[in-house]
């Protein structure tokens, strides 16, 4: 209980913190996105959140309009469906800086298993589903161990293991291995979605 709460303080002085400092490259994003491609800066998805619950999803777009929102996720930054500066954003995760808002309502935290379809759950067993104990986070330990390299059914499996043995101490260990990785740029696009499907967009 005492670590829920302190999770909770956390993730809204972090997120305001973040969002006050990240406003202006937000700004900047924002028009950079409208004056490359036509439609929304702003990628708006329902997701699963804690308890399967379904929540907004936000992202910067990074695809163009005309492409399938649910079709399987770039394999390099040559996509033809990625926009100039979608790439970009891609590539350093900035396109994931809006969720600081979905953090700071509640929806989301800073650490936890990133949030998928909700149409997915159907296709976990009861151990896996046990990633939706904790609120999907804008990173995780799946995230810090592999990424896009990992396949589907590994990445449920770092989730589940994040719920067993999730701590503060954890956390910010997730978030400093977090803030390396961003630096280096790796994992970035998925190599294999499945050890059963080669293709699915995670988000």
């Amino acid at each position: 209980m005492a670590y829920e709460i302190a999770k909770r303080i956390f993730d809204i002085v972090a997120s305001l913190f973040a969002i006050l400092i990240a406003l202006p490259l937000m700004i900047v994003i924002l028009i950079a996105i409208r004056l490359g491609s036509p439609g929304p800066a702003i990628f708006r998805q329902q997701r699963a959140g804690k308890n399967g619950a379904p929540f907004t999803l936000l992202k910067f777009r990074t695809m163009r309009t005309d492409v399938d929102p649910f079709g399987p996720s770039p394999k390099s930054g040559q996509d033809q469906r990625l926009t100039g500066i979608g790439k970009v954003l891609r590539e350093w995760s900035l396109d994931e800086l809006p969720q600081l808002f979905n953090i700071l309502s509640g929806r989301m935290s800073l650490v936890g298993p990133r949030p998928l379809y909700r149409s997915q759950m159907a296709e976990w067993d009861s151990t896996q589903r046990r990633r939706l104990e904790v609120k999907p986070g804008l990173t995780g330990l799946a995230q810090i161990c592999g990424r896009a390299e990992l396949t589907l059914e590994e990445k449920l499996a770092l989730d589940v293991e994040y719920v067993d043995k999730r701590s503060f101490r954890l956390d910010l260990k997730i978030l400093c291995m977090t803030l390396g990785q961003l630096v280096g740029r790796r994992n970035i696009y998925e190599k294999r979605y499945s050890r059963k499907q080669t293709t699915r967009n995670e988000g």
